[in-house]
This record gives structure tokens, sequence and C-alpha cells, in this order.
């Protein structure tokens, strides 16, 4: 048995032959643990199992678990390359009993699978057990056949595990492979016990006690079996070393490293070509489980780790990115056992070409800087902080850079120095910043930032997960608890609950705990990536440093991400449809509905509408996959990226690009910086249907539209309408369109039919006699009042009475039915020398309770509100006529 990859699967099968389930690897980023930075032993996916909290449908479990221990109490980063066994990413096999067998099996299993399997020789072979488990001693005699010198009774904490200072707990087993004598060490408990003779391959721990308090335990009813074994070192021991480096899965890496440069692997540059090696895996694994390289949290660790190998691919004289151009030969080492590296080869290559690129500048500045500052500093000295201060905080060169630089020289830094000039720094921001209006509880957000850090994000991958609370607040001040009743706001290291920004709402659903439940009402952002969870306590109290699932409503999510994507698609299809001048100058991505403004001068006709809904659309039914990925900002604005209104944007962005267009040679459709959320495929958009578009500025314009279960309701709810109607016309619904167009043109002609007998009778009386006109102080008047005349036709009334008096004045008072008055006044041509339109109207508007009055001299129109003055009006009228 040769291969790594062969010893993997051995284990596997060979428990799986004993009744085990294999599971296979959750993903680094525990989702049930929220108090690890990373998944850092085969056990933590269980966790919940061994407690009781999560019940699966087996009671016996085999894995081989991806782990990463680069961080927090489990941090082997600065030894690796430097020893035989020390990684950053490294697989644990394990074989788990939940309440099913105990010690007697576990022990027969691993026995067995290392001598007969494995093929081990027993006499290389010897165990520890705690020194008060006089039972597991006995057992290893009876299977192993184990004399008592081969059998070490450790009495510290070495062999015993605990889950934390409460829960279950039990006594360990672990057996050691003997290299031989020609390398140096002593066997375990004895003074030369670091060296590297005796190598422990395999920990059995044995889950029987529920530890209650300090001092307390009681037997638990159920003892269960938790077996740890490191694939590395299990496969050096199998192929003969007892470097873990010299496995032929680390060999392959290596060789990868030593043909892209040209340097020996063996040489005096052997450490760099390990690092390298170690930290391609850990690198590669942690950006297909979702951690990208940032300056806060996982993304930080991971960006430390990829930043240390380019530092040694330098170190090797790599002129131009190395470590990308070694991810096939990952691939083709794991790829079989962990399809998610084959699924995220091209983000893996993308994201460590990106980093790689960007970090050679930084190093290359930063070296020069390091060397000039460093240069009369001797091994032992230390290097300012405030030195290390300014290339972290002017030159963006980490502080563990500018260590790991200097450690080949025995130089320090000033620690105490670096933080003081960071303290600095953020007084000096809180200082400059400039308030919003909430300036106590904004003021209170840089504190907790300083003290807590960024929240890590999940959202990009799960609707779920643990999360500890790390701060609580109520009406502006940071509390220890809420109560049931409560409202306040919550702040977790990790959460699924994407924050408000870009135009996307805030996600809502529920925190949850034994005995508590609390209601997230919605979710922003403060300082770029504090998250905020403003909540209302259902039942429970909730605690600082309390351990709580978050738990996103899903329903809700899907549909706002659902509507977040269509924005996406129907941005591009207005740009194709109405010109490459159209931008987006705002948006809102709700559940229900979407909305964006965009710059356009001029209403878009429904022909272009339905054309920008079509195209749109085309892409939804095509259901292709939607893609995420990271790059530098300006790289992705110069391959055709657009850039969203209103987000802010780092050294770094995630590209969302959707839909393919084989008509142009397969060229993407849309291609924007998002930091959104988005659908897995376009087809789960489901369907987009624009609903409105409408001017809101001076050459700004907004399309509402919906998408998914809601656009559907909608169309619903329009087609009952249309066959409402067509019930009503008692047509069918293909011809309402043309019924409606003739039973509108049929009440015009009847409304113009009715106007022109309005105004015969009004000027011919109820009989239909023509009105007689009056004789006032020589002049022909006609004047009187009429009802049941709509405003707008007065003047062409006084038009016609005009013809009818032929010669003098006409008077005409409009009287509706909320008793206002609308008042006309015509003078015929012969006449307008002596009488106007404007200054009679406007007497009688005065009688009317109406101010002024306009027109021509020889027509004028006023109004008022007192219909019941109407023949005073006129009387004025008369009596103006008759004094002039």
């Amino acid at each position: 048995m040769s291969g790594v990859n062969e010893i993997r699967s051995t284990f596997l099968n060979y428990f799986a032959a004993n009744g085990h389930e294999i599971v296979a690897s959750s993903p680094l980023v525990p989702r049930n643990d929220p108090t690890l930075m990373f998944t850092n032993a085969g056990m933590v996916p269980f966790k919940n199992v061994f407690t009781g909290v999560e019940k699966r449908p087996y009671s016996r479990a085999v894995s081989a678990q991806k782990c990463v221990r680069a961080g927090g109490k489990h941090n082997d980063l600065d030894n690796v390359g430097y020893t035989a066994r020390h990684h950053t990413f490294f697989e644990m096999l394990g074989n788990f009993s939940f309440g099913d067998y105990f010690k007697e099996n576990a022990i027969e299993l691993a026995w067995k699978l290392i001598t007969k399997e494995y093929g081990l020789p027993e006499k290389k072979l010897l165990v520890t057990v705690f020194s008060e488990d006089d039972e597991a001693a006995m057992l290893w005699k009876k299977i192993a056949g184990l004399s008592d010198d081969k059998i070490i009774r450790i009495p510290t904490s070495d062999n015993f595990w605990t889950m934390g200072d409460t829960g279950p707990c039990g006594p360990c087993s672990e057996i050691f492979y003997d290299h031989g004598d020609h390398i140096a060490g002593g066997p375990p408990g004895s003074p030369d016990q670091d060296g590297d003779r005796f190598i422990e391959i395999w920990n059995l721990v044995f889950m029987q006690y529920d530890q209650t308090g300090p001092d307390q335990r009681l037997l638990l009813p159920r003892p269960s079996i938790d077996t740890g074994m490191g694939l590395e070192r299990i496969s050096a021991v199998l192929q003969g070393t007892h470097d873990n480096y010299a496995t032929d899965l680390m060999r392959a890496l290596i060789e990868a490293v030593a043909n892209a440069t040209g340097v020996d692997p063996d040489g005096p540059q052997s450490v760099s070509h390990r690092v390298i090696a170690d930290h391609l895996r850990a690198s590669a694994f942690l950006v297909a489980d979702g951690v990208l390289p940032s300056n806060e949290g996982r993304g930080y660790v991971v960006r430390r780790i990829m930043r240390r190998a380019m530092r040694h691919a330098q170190l090797l004289g790599s002129r131009d990115p190395l470590m990308w151009r070694l991810v096939p030969a990952l691939v083709r080492q794991m790829g079989q056992a962990y399809p998610e590296l084959v699924r995220a080869e091209s983000l893996i290559t993308e994201t460590l070409h990106l980093e790689e690129k960007r970090f050679r500048k930084t190093l290359e500045r930063g070296l020069t800087i390091l060397d000039s500052e460093s240069s009369n500093l001797n091994a032992g000295d230390q290097l300012s902080g405030e030195v290390a201060f300014t290339l972290y905080d002017t030159y963006g060169f980490p502080l563990d850079l500018t260590q790991d630089a200097l450690r080949p020289r025995s130089i320090a830094v000033d620690l105490q120095g670096f933080d003081a000039a960071m303290t600095r720094q953020r007084q000096l921001a809180r200082a400059a910043w400039s308030g919003s209006g909430e300036a106590a509880t904004e003021t209170l957000w840089f504190g907790l930032k300083d003290r807590l850090g960024a929240t890590e994000f999940l959202g990009y991958e799960v609707g779920a997960a643990e999360g500890v609370v790390s701060a609580l607040i109520h009406e502006g001040n940071e509390v220890t608890s809420l109560k049931a009743g409560d409202e306040g706001l919550l702040l977790v290291n990790q959460t699924p609950f994407y924050g408000e920004s870009g135009g996307q709402v805030g996600d809502t659903g529920h925190i949850l705990a034994p005995g508590l439940k609390a209601e997230v009402l919605g979710t922003s952002k403060k300082l770029s990536d504090l998250f905020i969870h403003r909540i209302r306590m259902v039942e429970g109290e909730l605690v600082v440093g309390a351990a709580v699932e978050l738990v996103v409503d899903n329903e809700r999510h899907r549909a706002i991400r659902s509507n977040h994507s269509a924005t996406h698609l129907l941005h591009e299809a207005l740009r194709e449809i109405l010109g490459d001048h159209v931008a987006q100058k705002g948006s809102l991505v709700a559940p229900d509905r979407l909305r964006f403004d965009f710059s356009h001068p001029t209403p878009i006709s429904a022909n272009e509408l339905r054309q920008i809904e079509d195209l749109a659309n085309k892409f939804v039914l095509r259901n292709e996959p939607v893609e995420t990925r990271l790059m530098a900002v300006d790289e992705a604005i110069e391959t055709g990226a657009r850039a969203l209104f209103g987000e802010k944007y780092g050294d770094e962005v995630r590209v969302v690009t959707m839909g393919t267009r084989p008509e142009a040679g397969g060229k993407v459709f849309s291609v924007e910086l998002c930091g959104g959320t988005h659908v897995a495929r376009t087809g789960d958009i489901g369907l987009i249907r624009i609903v409105s578009e409408g001017a809101v500025a001076s050459g700004v314009r907004r399309l509402e539209a919906m998408t998914g279960e809601v656009a559907r309701r909608h169309l619903i709810e329009e087609s009952q309408l249309l066959h409402g109607l067509a019930d009503l016309l008692r047509t069918p619904v293909n011809e309402t369109g043309p019924r409606l167009e003739a039973l509108i043109e049929e009440r015009r002609k009847l409304e113009r039919d009715l106007t022109e007998t309005r105004k015969k009778l009004a000027l011919g009386g109820n009989s239909g006699a023509e009105e007689p006109v009056l004789e006032v102080g020589g002049t022909r008047l006609l004047a009187r009042a009429v009802a049941g005349i709509e405003t707008k036709d007065l003047k062409s009334l006084a038009d016609d009475a005009k013809k009818r008096v032929g010669s003098g004045v006409v008077a005409i008072i409009g009287v509706a039915e909320d008793g206002k008055a609308g008042i006309v006044v015509g003078v015929t041509d012969d006449v307008s020398d002596r009488f106007d339109a404007v200054a009679l109207v406007r007497i009688g508007a005065e009688k009317l309770g109406g101010k002024g009055g306009g027109g021509r001299r020889d027509l004028a129109q006023a109004g008022g509100p007192n219909a019941d003055k109407a023949q005073e009006a006129l009387d004025a009228i008369a009596a103006a006529i008759a004094g002039n």
C-alpha cells in the first residue's frame, strides 16, 4: 500500500465493511460550532450528535475530514515548513460510535486495521492510556497481546479529552509507531518524548463521562467513541519515512513547485518548497469552501497563508505569480476524493492569481523599506513598532509578514509599539468621523469594531448557522442581556443574515437556542463589515457569550435573491434596447418587488418595454449558472464589469456574471460588480414581469418589476380582471380591445351630442324657443344662468350666443352641482370699442365671490364659489352696460 489516496480509501472502506456510514467531509467553516474559526478536528461535524442535540439515522460513522489549524488556539502556521509534521491543512481519518460500541470494539477495530489492513509490524507499535483507565490497559493486553512495557500510563490531561468546562469527556488511548533507534527521541512520557522516533499515529477517545462541574463527573448513559488519525502521519509511516513531506501526495506538489521554479526541492531552499506545497492545499480548500482573502476574520487567515507561500515563491526566484499555476497539480492529486476542488478550480486559480499579482507589488515595496529600516539591526534586536505600523498602514505590508521576513536574522518586532500606533490611528479615525444624525449610537460602533472585529458573513453559502453573541444594545446603550418583550440590537461573531446595502434590503428571521427565541426584524451594516441584527425577544433571556442558532427567513431571502439577479438582467436588457447611455442611478431589491432608477431622457414605449422584458426572460428560461468571482476592482472594470450605483468597493470585488450568448461567440450577457446575494441559476428567478415605468427626475426614469411567485400571482390577477371585463362586455377575451374601442368611441359621440343638445336648451329654454334678448342702454344683451353645462363648454356656448345676438354682449353663468359657478362674457366685434369683456367678467365674478378673470377684449372667463349669486352677477353686468 503506497499511495495516500489508497490509504484514505482503505480506511473508509474498512469501517464501512464493519457497519459504519461513510460521511463526506464537512466544510472547513464549521456550521455547528461558532466558537471555532475553522474545522480543526474530525469530530467537529459530529459535536451536536455527541451532545444529543442532533439525531442522525446511523450510530456508527467514518470520515476523512478536511481540517485547518492556522489561527486561534490551534495555530501551526509559523512551524510549517520547518518541521516534518506541521501543516496548516491536513486530513483527519476517524471512526465514531454514537452510543453503539465502546472501548473493546474500538480497540479491536483499530488494532486489526493497523496490523492487518495496513500491515504495520506489531513490534513497532506501543500505546498510551490514561493512568486511571485500567479497563483500557487490560483490553490492549487482551486484544493486541501488548506487554506492560508497551502500555504506557499517562497521568496528565494529554490522555484525558474534554469538550469544554462541562459536557462529554473521557480518557484517551494513543497509538504510537517506533521509527527506530537511528532517529533521536524517547517514548511518550519520557524526557525525550518530543523527538521524532516515536510518532503518535492514532488517538482513541473513550467518551464515557458528563462533566457537570469542576470536580463532578457522571457516567454517560450511552458512552461513545471518537477517534482521530492524521492521514499525513499514517501515510509517512506506511511509506517508510518519518517526514510527512516525503509522502507521495506532498512530494508530487513539491515536485510541481520545483518544475515551475527550477530550484532543487532538496537543496538549501527546501523549506520554501514545503511551505508552498502545504499552503497551496490550505488556500485551495478554503477558497473552495467559500473563504476568500480579506483583511478580517477567516479571510485574513487565508490571505496570511497565501501571502506566506507567495513570499517563499519570491525567495525561490519566481518572477511571476506562481501559486495559481500549481492548482492543476493539486486537483490531480486530490480532486477525486474532494470533488469541490474540481468544481471550484477556476475560482481558486483566479483568486490565487489576483492575490499574488497584488501582493508582489506590496512585497517589493515593503521589503525595500524593511531592508532600509533594519539594515543597522543585529540578531536579538527589535524593529521599531512605528516602522512596522507604517509598513502595515501606509504600504499594506502585514505585521506577520514583517515578522516572517526578519525571522532568519533573529530580529523581532516591538509589538507594544505597533499596538500603540494602531490605537492612535483608530482614535484619529473616530475624531475625523462626522456623524449622521445618530451620533451617540453611531460612535458606539467604533468601540465595538475595535473590540470585536468584523462580523464574518456566511450568507453566500448558507441560510442558517451558529454564532456567539458578542454584544447587545438596548436604547443606545450596551447591555449584558435582553429579556422577553425587549427590543434591541444584536452582534454575533458570524452570521448568515445579509446586512442592508447596495439596494438589497436586510434579512429577517429568527435567533434560537434552548428555551430562547427572538425575531430578527432587520439586518444592517455599520462601518462596512459590522452586521447589526434588530431583534425582538419572544421568549427566554439572551445573554452575551451565548451560542445561538441564526436562521434566515429562507422564503423571503429566496425572493430577494431572485429580484436582485433580475435587476442585473434587466439592467443589461435596458442598455441593449435603449442604448449604452443607460446607467443605474439607484435601486431597491425587496422580497416583493424590485425597482431601479436609470438615466434615459424620454419615456419608454410599450413596444420597448416588451422587448426589454422578453430579452431578460430569455436568459431566465435558459437556466444557466450564475457565477461569482473575486477580482481586483480595476481589473474587473477593465474586463467590462459594470459597477452599481451606491455600492462601495474596496481593492477586491465580487464579480457576478449571468447569461451567455451563443450567437456572439459565448459572450457573457451581464457582468457586474456586486456584493449582494444571487440565485444559483437564472432559472431560479422563475419569471420577470415589468409592472411600471415612469419619470422620477429630469433625465432619470424608474422601472419596477416583480419576479417568481409574486410575478405569477400578479399575472393571475391581471388575467382575472381581463376575463371579468370580457364577461361584462359579453365578448371573447381576445376581442375585448376592439370592443372597448368601439364603446369608447360611441360614448364620445353621445357626449358630443349631449353637449350640443344642452347648449341649445341653455340658449333656447326648456321649450326650445329662442331666448329673448334684452335692450340695455341701447345695447343688446343676452344674460342667463344655465345648469348642466361643463365649464370647458361655456366659451363655445358664448360664441354661439354672440351669433344669435348679432350685435351686443352675452353673459352666461354655468351653475355646477357643488355650488360653484363659472362665468363667460362675450362682446361682438362691432361694440368691442365700447365694452371690454375682461372688465365685465370681473364685475360678475366679484358678485360670485371670485376674484379676477382673464381673456381677451371680446371673450373672457372667470369663476366663483357662490353659484346662488348668479342673478346678482348678471344684474351687475347689465348695470355696467347701462351706465356705460
